[in-house]
């Protein structure tokens, strides 16, 4: 962060003191409020920290007015029209674009390393036959630290760097192998010839009895979904690995922390409720009535998959993706899925009709990803799985940035206590 002139000053009891300003290359500014305890004895309160700058990173940026989002400077839109996800992760990872030598050294590397230890598999054994998906990947991904030691000193440059290639790289077969497990169907090796998204669908739909090959369309509808949600800034997960990893965690504790964050139906959810919501609805001619239930306040119902927290615009990773979903639909019809029939008219009534246009609540990411991975036949159980199996590269490009910050320190959130103040015990024969 560079330093600036500009303060700010706050009176507390009539003394003032000068707080600095720090100006991003994007974005408000930001007072740092860093040594106000020391100087003033008081400390600021901020349930949510939604108005907290808790690092400053050259990763990914967002204007939420806007409906900007940026990773390393390059818009999103451009990245998932013109890019790939394995190229992506390499930006997020390095900071600039690779030449096609550096892509393809970085290609191999990934390849090589999405084989998991064989003994994992007993590990998977270990869980019930209906645990969620999720639940497996937490521990798996946990685990790997009891596997791959060779990875976990994170003050070595070089085992940074293999940890990092070997989540990015395995995290495909993790999850794969969990949905696999959670159908009681023998697990898929990965295939060095595929490429990461093919690769994935492979390990997901095989069978030993007969071969899986995708279509090239949802291969590369399963790409983008990996690359619109590869990172986003400093979210609940991102920050759950950022303060894990502030204590010097090993970085497969870290990541298994952010999967856990994502887990949460408020974080990572989303696209599982949107598609929960469509089969409450069930069938197109139903519609009218959730729209109106939809505006009416004193209803508990809600609109899922429109309007997002952050943008308040429109979500700017939803074009692309709808154009995925529009191909993938087109792929394989809607024809015999109610559900897919309700999102295709929904889509249309929503975007119609001047109450949302108005309120700006414009079908989200989480609304066409969904769509997308019901019609390649995902249980919604693995929505959030593929998610993090997607968010894994900038949970780790999060993580490498905070480890080589030298204002790197331990997480330590004050409170406002509004408890007790010290009082004498009482014996148990006088309460």
């Amino acid at each position: 962060m560079s330093d600036t002139t500009k303060t700010a000053t706050l009176t507390v009891d009539g003394q003032s003191y000068e707080l600095p300003i720090h100006s991003p290359t994007a974005g408000p500014d930001v007072i740092d409020i860093r040594k106000l305890y020391g100087q003033a004895d008081i400390f600021t309160y901020d349930p949510g920290f939604t108005s907290t700058a808790s690092c400053d990173s050259t990763i990914t940026f967002i204007d939420g007015d806007k409906g900007e989002l940026l990773h390393r400077g390059y818009p999103i839109d451009q990245l998932a029209g013109k890019s790939h996800y394995l190229e992506v992760c390499y930006l997020l990872l390095y900071g600039e674009l690779p030449t096609a030598e550096q892509l393809e050294d970085f290609e191999q590397r990934v390849t090589m390393h999405t084989m998991l230890h064989e003994q994992m598999k007993n590990f998977f054994s270990g869980f019930r036959r209906d645990a969620h998906p999720m639940a497996i990947m937490v521990g798996v991904v946990g685990a790997m630290s009891a596997f791959y030691h060779d990875s976990t000193d994170i003050s070595d440059p070089w085992q940074r760097e293999v940890a990092s290639i070997r989540l990015i790289a395995k995290m495909p077969t993790i999850a794969a192998w969990a949905y696999k497990y959670s159908i009681g169907q023998p697990m898929v090796y990965p295939r060095n010839d595929c490429d990461y998204a093919t690769n994935f669908l492979r390990m997901c739909f095989s069978v030993p009895a007969e071969d899986y090959h995708p279509d090239p369309i949802l291969s590369r509808a399963m790409d983008r979904i990996f690359t619109l949600h590869a990172d986003h800034e400093q979210n609940a997960s991102t920050s759950t690995v950022r303060l894990a990893s502030s204590s010097g965690a090993n970085p497969f504790a870290c990541i298994a922390a952010g999967i856990a964050c994502l887990w949460g139906p408020a974080h990572g959810g989303a696209n599982q409720a949107c598609l929960e919501m469509l089969r409450e609805i069930g069938t197109p001619n139903r519609i009218p009535e959730y729209i109106e239930r939809a505006k009416d306040r004193d209803d508990p119902f809600r609109l899922m998959g429109f309007g997002h927290r952050v943008y308040k615009n429109f979500d700017p990773r939803a074009k692309v993706m709808k154009e995925s979903a529009d191909e993938v639909l087109e792929l394989l019809g809607v024809d015999n899925n109610p559900t897919l029939q309700v999102a295709k008219e929904l889509e249309r009534v929503a975007l119609e009709d001047p109450y949302f246009a108005e309120k700006k609540l414009y079908p989200n990411v989480d609304f066409y990803s969904g769509i997308i991975l019901d019609a390649m036949g995902f249980p919604t159980s693995m929505f959030t799985p593929i998610f993090a199996l997607s968010r894994t590269v900038g949970w780790i490009s999060q993580w490498k940035e905070m480890i080589g910050d030298p204002q790197n320190k331990i997480g330590r959130p004050r409170q406002l206590y509004l408890g007790e103040t010290a009082r004498d015990y009482i014996d148990i024969e006088n309460r």
